[in-house]
């Protein structure tokens, strides 16, 4: 009985032998395998963008913005009854200590811009409290952030973001340094860590750059800083309105103190349940008036995530479509194989090879093909990946998972398309094939 290794041997020898056939015979494998591997890194890529943005947001926080109601004839007393997106909403959330843990107000200010001499910066100017922290992604590098004291005495500090830091002070130390911010000057107290996020949305939420953010004290935002006009970030402000007493007359809905609450939850099973408790107090408190939007990250990450699921499944399957139609060209080209070694077989059959060896021998040979060209396929994939990351700029992450796949239906292509020749070479008689010319 022959051995494996003598029989791997035997199938190795018979590719190199007719290389142009081989490889031929490899394209609908490697075709197939490099779809696979860079329609699933196109589809990890896109999941791993989408997470580490709504990461961003906290995946424990409920974010509630403050929108424009939606006007109709007659429903100007409806909107005066909501007093809009305030402070008091917070506290009114934050007393329930059991489900939440954090909330904070924040206001987007109105300049657009800080200035340090004659350079300027494009900045979203974030009022907040020092719990800011707790609640979001961002960290400090350099000093501080805004402390309690500064809120007391309505301190003009700042904390610049990464990008504003190099913008107008390059590689300059900028703690303890003026900035300009609307007509006011504010001293640079904190450098916040740089803090990667890719423009544009997620599942319809706008995301913005935190290395362009500018902190500063609420309380002195609200003492110091104009309110009408406000228009860097706010949805209700980021409409290039100059509201004012007048506008709010005309309007028919009251100004919003705050543009943003952040609620943190204890514990992210309790999100769902901390949402609705927020919806249920501020319709309570905006006397049902539709001038808050309620967004949770969490909600998010589960719709992304099944939505990508999804994706990877479809895109999988019509990539494994090129793996079904190599496998019958490699049945095809086995086939035609053993009608060519006929002879080779009848002589094999006559020195002591059985059946089993013969149908080793060519299943071995296509297994064989199918990891060649499983190879070549990663190899081509990957390249394809980079070249789609570059040119189209999505995001591409090759992961080990896919590659795995590949190899594992090469394989189970090659044992099924491999069988039905195996056998055909196996059953011919010994007789009929030495007699074959």
């Amino acid at each position: 009985m022959i051995a494996v290794s003598p029989i791997l041997q035997v199938a190795l020898e018979s590719m190199s032998a007719h290389k142009l056939r081989t490889l031929l015979t490899m394209l609908g494998v490697i075709f197939g395998v490099a779809a696979v591997v860079s329609m699933l890194s196109i589809g990890e890529g896109a999941k791993r963008e989408a997470m580490e943005q709504i990461s961003v947001l906290g995946v424990n926080n409920i974010i509630v913005k403050s929108k424009i109601p939606v006007a109709s004839s007659g429903v100007e007393e409806t909107f005066q009854r909501s007093p809009a997106l305030s402070v008091a909403d917070g506290d009114n959330i934050a007393r329930y200590d059991d489900l939440i843990a954090n909330v904070v107000p924040s206001r987007f200010e109105a300049p657009s811009t800080v200035s340090r001499g004659s350079d300027e910066a494009p900045v979203r100017v974030v009022a907040t409290l020092p719990s800011y922290l707790l609640s979001s992604s961002v960290e400090v590098d350099r000093g501080r952030f805004i402390s309690d004291s500064d809120l007391r005495e309505f301190r003009q500090v700042c904390a610049l973001g990464a990008k504003v830091k190099h913008a107008l002070f390059a590689f300059e130390n900028p703690l303890g340094q003026q900035v300009r911010i609307g007509d006011l000057d504010f001293t640079v107290i904190g450098v916040m860590a740089d803090k990667y996020i890719a423009r544009g949305k997620v599942e319809g939420l706008e995301l913005t750059n935190l290395n362009e953010d500018v902190y500063i004290p609420f309380s002195t935002a609200v003492k110091k800083l104009e309110r009408a006009g406000a228009g860097s970030g706010s949805q209700f402000f980021g409409m290039g309105m100059a509201i004012s007493s007048d506008s709010e007359q005309q309007t028919g809905y009251n100004i919003p103190e705050i543009d943003q609450l952040t609620i943190t939850v204890r514990e992210l099973s309790l999100v769902p349940a901390g949402a609705r408790l927020v919806q249920r107090i501020l319709e309570r408190r905006h006397g049902g008036v539709d001038d808050f939007e309620i967004v949770v990250p969490e909600s998010l990450l589960r719709h992304s995530q099944r939505t990508q699921r999804i994706f990877n499944i479809v895109m999988g399957a019509i990539a494994g479509l090129s793996l079904i139609v190599g496998g019958i060209g490699i049945m095809n080209i086995m086939l035609a194989t053993v009608l060519e070694r006929t002879r080779e077989i009848g002589i094999r059959r006559a020195v002591g090879a059985t059946r089993g060896d013969i149908q080793r021998q060519f299943l071995l040979e296509s297994v064989a093909i199918c990891l060649l060209g499983c190879a070549i396929g990663i190899i081509m994939g990957i390249v394809l990946s980079k070249i789609i990351s570059l040119f189209a700029h999505w995001p591409t992450t090759v992961s080990l998972f896919a590659m795995v796949l590949a190899v594992g239906v090469s394989m189970l292509v090659g044992l099924v398309f491999g069988v039905y020749p195996a056998r055909k070479a196996a059953d011919l008689d010994v007789i009929e094939a030495l007699r074959y010319e």
